[in-house]
């Protein structure tokens, strides 16, 4: 793998994928990403030109991350890294007052999302030999707490997932549940309130979790990691 690397991340508008966006960017890698709002696919454009591109994708639409992917695939190849990002979190409440509606975004997004970017991106970084998945799960993707149990569920799906998934490939590829830590973004707001404040920025997250990141390799497939300090 040489050291400039074609980097694919979901969910690049904001927080933590924004922050990996820039922070790869700034050390030479080609980014190419996505998010749900045209507007912040607009702003990624002008802030990050080419090499690098963006596009408007819902992760949770199949057909739309195929769509995507086969573009990516066509016109750059397989990426050398997958960053399967993209999450929501839900209202704090209790489970059973959680909408239904509201449980199944979550769903498709946090888990279905995943499922959809390893399906469309990982058959051609098997046929090429290499690659690294790395799929994000939570700190409540390892434990629990009262009023996330969506997200909880969602996490914990994920470190099945993944460690399944590293199971199934072939030498050469390495699958990572991820846990980034507790960052204040706006996902931890949503649970925290103003106590998120006291948690590190994504940009400062970003400087020790993008070094962390590039060292992974064959050698942590299937092994749940954490972002070092967070």
């Amino acid at each position: 793998m040489s050291d400039k690397r074609t980097i694919v991340i979901t969910g690049t508008s904001r927080g933590l994928g924004r922050a990996m966006t820039a922070g790869f960017v700034e050390l030479g890698h080609t980014v190419i990403g996505c998010s749900r709002s045209a507007e912040a696919v607009v702003q990624l454009l002008d802030d990050f030109g080419p090499p690098n591109s963006f596009e408007v994708v819902d992760v949770s639409d199949d057909a739309q991350v195929g769509s995507w992917a086969s573009s990516v695939l066509a016109e750059i190849g397989p990426p050398d890294i997958l960053i399967n990002s993209a999450a929501v979190m839900n209202e704090s409440a209790p489970l059973w007052e959680v909408p239904a509606d509201e449980f199944s975004h979550l769903v498709d997004v946090n888990i279905k999302g995943v499922y959809h970017g390893v399906r469309h991106f990982v058959p051609a970084m098997i046929e090429r030999g290499s690659g690294l998945i790395v799929n994000f799960s939570s700190y409540w993707g390892r434990t629990t707490s009262s009023d996330v149990a969506p997200y909880c569920a969602t996490k914990w799906a994920i470190e099945g997932l993944t460690r399944s998934l590293a199971s199934e490939l072939p030498s050469g590829l390495a699958a990572v549940a991820f846990n980034p830590g507790i960052i204040n973004t706006d996902m931890l707001q949503t649970c925290f309130g103003s106590g998120a404040s006291s948690y590190p920025s994504p940009a400062k997250w970003a400087k020790s979790a993008i070094p962390f990141i590039l060292e992974l390799g064959e050698k942590h497939n299937g092994t749940p990691v954490t972002v070092p300090g967070f």
